[in-house]
């Protein structure tokens, strides 16, 4: 059976209830909310392009952006085409296992846990930094940033368990506002005819520009960027027609991330000039404020108050990502658990429908993840956020990878859905643009990490590690799966 159609009866009436989540509870709108927040849109933009721009291929990083969403988009067509026909909280794990089967899908549903929860976990130090500072700068009382990480996992847990509406109203207010002031940015310089060199489209878009210095880093910080917008799926269940609401929800998420990274990124080597954009980035970078590179050309361009709204809104959008990625655990502890995977106790939901339970455990791990690192006196950026991002990178890539093969055979046994483009031919392109992204992303993980070539092997090894105690794990648990199913 289905881990769909597993669903416990219960009445409206419990205080404390099991196996569902509440149906009908949300839109295309309301869900691609909670993806873009997903992408902490001023986070990937003031963080991740003065990086890519200086050690990737400068004025060529807009490029990156394009070809990252042209893989992407090929995964998501089967993607898509298997979310019409299983429909679960589980997603990848789900997906993964209809056709590489169940003890592969377990495996791959502790590196989906592992890699969100690693990507919140970083998240958590770079805004503990930030919100430090920003406290620090306006009070001139000295806060560390793990007090500002543990009251913040506080308020997500409650905001988790109110319930998902109120959640994606919380983060519709945040992402709207990054988004808005970036793309009124982008606007502007593009109708104005871009900075001191001009647009210069060749300088960003030709195959020469694209190729320059080293791809690979750019493709790989472009490739976080688009860090989950598969979590449409994992919101099918309370989505409003699921078979209609969560594909829209993917391509409309994908569109607007590949769309809205590469022009704003576009604009911003405009602003600075191709030709001085590498150096300008390299500035910025040295400076230990790589956030100058975005924050000054729009501070030119709107006046000194951008000064004061740029940072907060830095922090609003690292706890519109923190939020995001908590929905997007605890659905997977949720339904781990109703899959007899994990204790059935992750199965309880609130008055609202809400996984307080899964939430509750999400939030533990989350402290677990976050103060050894505080403990040891770490530096929350330059390892935490670091450290952690690149494994989620790794961990989520071999994901797409993995549902991509699926999605093959999935469709080939079963039969429901026989065309051709959909569920054969752009499934094994993404599957190779994919394999491709994930060579490039192991053979620069030291540059991602920051770090030196022991720890970057040892985070490597973490992915394939959780993916065989996944697999261990469903063997050990045959019969609870089995009593589950």
């Amino acid at each position: 059976m289905d881990s769909q159609t597993a669903v416990a009866p219960h009445t409206a009436q419990d205080s404390s209830m099991t196996g569902r989540l509440k149906p009908d509870s949300l839109g295309v709108l309301g869900i691609v909310f909670f993806v873009l927040s997903a992408q902490a849109p001023l986070t990937g933009i003031a963080g991740a392009v003065p990086i890519a721009i200086l050690i990737g291929n400068g004025a060529g990083v807009p490029a990156a952006y394009l070809a990252v969403g042209v893989v992407i988009l090929l995964f998501s067509i089967g993607f898509v085409a298997m979310s019409r026909h299983v429909v679960d909280a589980g997603a990848f794990y789900t997906y993964i296992g209809k056709g590489l089967g169940r003890p592969t899908g377990s495996g791959s549903a502790g590196v989906a846990l592992f890699a969100y929860c690693a990507i919140q976990a970083a998240m958590y130090g770079l805004y503990g930094a930030t919100v430090s500072g920003l406290v620090e700068h306006y009070t001139d009382t000295h806060v560390a940033w793990w007090v500002w990480a543990l009251v913040t996992m506080v308020i997500v847990q409650i905001l988790g368990a109110v319930g998902i509406e109120m959640g994606a109203k919380v983060l519709a207010v945040f992402v709207l506002a990054e988004f808005s002031i970036l793309t009124v940015f982008s606007l502007v310089t593009f109708f104005k005819g871009g900075g001191p060199e001009g647009l210069n489209v060749a300088d960003s878009f030709s195959p020469h520009a694209a190729l320059q210095g080293a791809p690979g880093v750019a493709l790989m910080f472009a490739v976080a960027s688009m860090f989950g917008f598969e979590s449409t799926a994992i919101y099918g269940e309370e989505a409003r027609e699921p078979k209609k609401t969560v594909p829209r929800a993917t391509y409309l998420s994908l569109a607007v991330i590949t769309g809205f990274f590469a022009f704003t990124s576009w604009m911003l080597v405009s602003a600075h000039g191709a030709s001085q954009v590498t150096a300008e980035a390299g500035k910025a970078v040295e400076s230990g404020d790589a956030a100058s590179f975005v924050f000054a050309p729009i501070g030119a361009q709107f006046g000194a108050w951008t000064d004061d709204v740029l940072p907060v809104l830095l922090a609003t959008s690292l706890f519109a990502g923190i939020l995001a990625f908590h929905n997007s655990a605890n659905r997977y502890l949720f339904s781990l658990g109703r899959e007899g995977l994990l204790p059935h106790g992750l199965t309880t939901v609130n008055r609202r429908h809400s996984p307080w339970a899964a939430g509750a455990v999400q939030t533990v791990i989350a402290v677990a993840m976050v103060m050894p690192f505080a403990v040891l006196g770490k530096d929350p950026v330059l390892t935490l956020f670091s450290w952690f991002s690149g494994i989620a990178v790794l961990g989520i890539m071999l994901l797409y990878f993995l549902t991509s093969v699926s999605v093959v055979v999935y469709f080939r046994r079963s039969r429901v859905d026989s065309r051709p483009w959909n569920t054969l031919i752009a499934p094994i392109l993404g599957a190779l643009g994919i394999a491709g992204s994930i060579w490039l992303i192991l053979d620069n993980f030291t540059t991602l990490i920051g770090g030196d070539r022991t720890t970057a092997v040892w985070l490597e090894l973490s992915v394939p590690a959780v993916l065989v105690l996944g697999l261990v794990t469903a063997r050990l648990t045959r019969h609870n799966s089995r009593a589950a199913g």
